[in-house]
């Protein structure tokens, strides 16, 4: 009877209840499913126990059953025969087992209470124990969850990684100034082509114009020069 009482207390129980109080949920919903399991076995030692006697009470039943058809065939003979005192004694034995098999109907009945009352506890405390379980791998879940997340947090928030970010956004900021290096070869070339011949036009323009001053200043053009040069030769 002490288990029965510890399957009644098992059943009410409010495990949401229990795991609140609990400072250690994980640990008290292990130990809620180990008792479980634990009556569970008990249980099943009892139930067929009690299986085992209704099925040897139900078997003398029919026995006694068969004796007591037996006495009254054979008060019936008797009665035939006119013997009856033999019908009598016959009856008297009929009765007798008849008595033993009320008695063994009452055992039965009781066996048949304290059978269903445990297939109710059964079914109950079996209710009780996946309920447990779900809870079990609910916060076994929810534990590596945030264990994760908590992990991904650190990391986030971490200064390696700060540090490692911000070496990249440098690391960046390097490699677009040499593609900008390498994209100005593409537009400062033709430019500087472009003006350094037009300075040179100039130049040359500019060179040209002072030397014919020059030459005018001096009295050395060329047109005087060929003048000269053929009077020369006439004398």
């Amino acid at each position: 009877m002490n288990m029965f009482s510890r399957i009644s207390d098992i059943v009410q129980a409010n495990i949401n209840a229990m795991l609140d109080k609990a400072e250690n949920p994980e640990k008290v919903i292990r130990l809620i499913i180990q008792e479980m399991e634990e009556t569970l076995v008990e249980i099943r030692s009892v139930a067929a126990k009690n299986l085992a006697e209704q099925k040897h009470t139900d078997r003398q039943i029919r026995q006694l059953t068969q004796e007591a058809a037996s006495w009254e065939n054979k008060a019936t003979l008797a009665i035939e025969k006119d013997r009856e005192d033999l019908a009598r004694a016959a009856l008297t034995e009929k009765h007798s087992v008849m008595a033993k098999i009320s008695e063994l109907e009452a055992v039965k009945a009781q066996l048949d209470g304290v059978i269903g009352t445990i297939q109710e506890d059964t079914a109950k405390l079996q209710g009780k124990l996946a309920e447990a379980r779900a809870k079990q791998k609910s916060l076994l879940s929810r534990q590596q969850i945030g264990a994760v997340r908590l992990h991904a947090k650190q990391v986030v928030n971490s200064d390696a990684v700060t540090h490692a970010v911000n070496r990249f956004d440098h690391y960046e900021s390097r490699v677009e100034a040499l593609e900008a290096q390498v994209d100005a070869f593409d537009v400062v070339p033709s430019n500087h082509a472009l003006t350094q011949e037009f300075a040179s036009l100039e130049t040359n323009d500019s060179i040209e114009s002072e030397l014919s001053a020059l030459k005018q200043k001096n009295g050395k053009d060329s047109a005087p020069k060929t003048a000269k040069r053929k009077d020369k030769a006439a004398a």
